[in-house]
């Protein structure tokens, strides 16, 4: 089934070359199947580029996704156009009365900042502290995954020696977990950090469950008992430059940084994470946001109250 999407984004044209399902909200209101809501919290600099790799993933699944794009209201980006942002995105005052299938909020470049110095940390918190009554399940990447362990259950983030980068090669923890369904026992997925969370503090938490961490990169897939927030500290949704684009941006910069690991074969980028990615959300959108939600989206609020 297809993502919706608003007619005019301009992600919409690389999705069509690449063959994603997708349609636009004047096609979907003539279908009788009602669309899971899913709200995308962007806080990468690249906003176009983030929706593109998000969009691959939601538009590859067997059900119909209705996308809204939010934006923060405390912070404006520097990379994209202010006319872009109000023409394809929502803020949370906007929102903050319906009430959505699932959250998904993408990492941000402010990870070696502490959480309270981030400009829009005070929304953020206000968003997730909303999304338990307005939202069924929320999925968190990168330092958004920090962001929220750290919101919901105070366990903090610990500085690396040197950026981790690469492509690192995980282990399934819990097998039989619907979120891993399919998973090879040994996968690989991208990282780019220079953060980690403190996984002694994370241990000692009942209420999540690891299902996948690596040697080299730590923690990398962990969820609530109830499934209602998925942690991934990777980058599952990148595509295949943007590792390669990090760097060059890095070097340009006059950081001294290692290649990203695992990654290059020679000159050329070796893909090899884009299928764990599609299981990952499509694992993700069918067990722990279709078959929990009720049709009734108004209903939702009622749901949570008594679950």
């Amino acid at each position: 089934m297809p993502v919706t999407i608003p007619r005019d984004l301009p992600a919409a044209e690389v999705l069509k070359q690449e063959n994603i399902f997708f349609m636009t909200k004047e096609q979907a209101i003539h279908q009788d199947i009602r669309p899971l809501q899913v709200v995308l919290l962007n806080l990468m600099p690249n906003k176009i580029r983030t929706e593109q790799q998000f969009l691959r993933l939601l538009g590859n699944t067997a059900l119909q996704v209705e996308l809204t794009f939010l934006t923060t209201a405390t912070y404006q980006s520097k990379h994209t156009p202010r006319s872009y942002l109000q023409t394809f995105y929502q803020t949370f005052d906007q929102i903050r009365d319906r009430c959505f299938d699932a959250l998904i909020i993408t990492g941000s470049p402010v990870e070696t900042l502490a959480f309270e110095e981030v400009a829009y940390w005070q929304e953020l918190t206000e968003i997730l502290s909303w999304a338990d009554e307005r939202v069924y399940s929320s999925f968190f990447v990168c330092w958004a995954a920090q962001a929220a362990l750290y919101h919901h259950y105070g366990i903090g983030k610990i500085l690396l020696p040197k950026k981790l980068s690469g492509v690192y090669s995980h282990t399934v923890r819990q097998k039989n977990h619907p979120l891993v369904r399919g998973f090879d026992d040994r996968f690989w997925a991208p990282h780019s950090r220079n953060t980690a969370v403190d996984e002694s503090r994370l241990s000692l938490e009942h209420d999540l469950v690891v299902l996948s961490d690596s040697e080299e990169a730590g923690l990398y897939l962990a969820v609530s008992q109830d499934g209602r927030k998925v942690f991934v500290t990777g980058h599952s949704e990148y595509d295949e430059l943007t590792l390669h684009d990090e760097y060059q941006r890095d070097l340009a910069a006059g950081l001294s940084l290692e290649q990203p690991s695992h990654y290059y074969q020679g000159e050329e980028v070796q893909v090899r994470w884009r299928g764990h990615a599609h299981l990952l959300f499509s694992n993700w959108l069918n067990y722990h946001v279709y078959q929990s939600t009720p049709y009734q989206l108004e209903q939702l609020s009622k749901v949570l109250q008594h679950s």
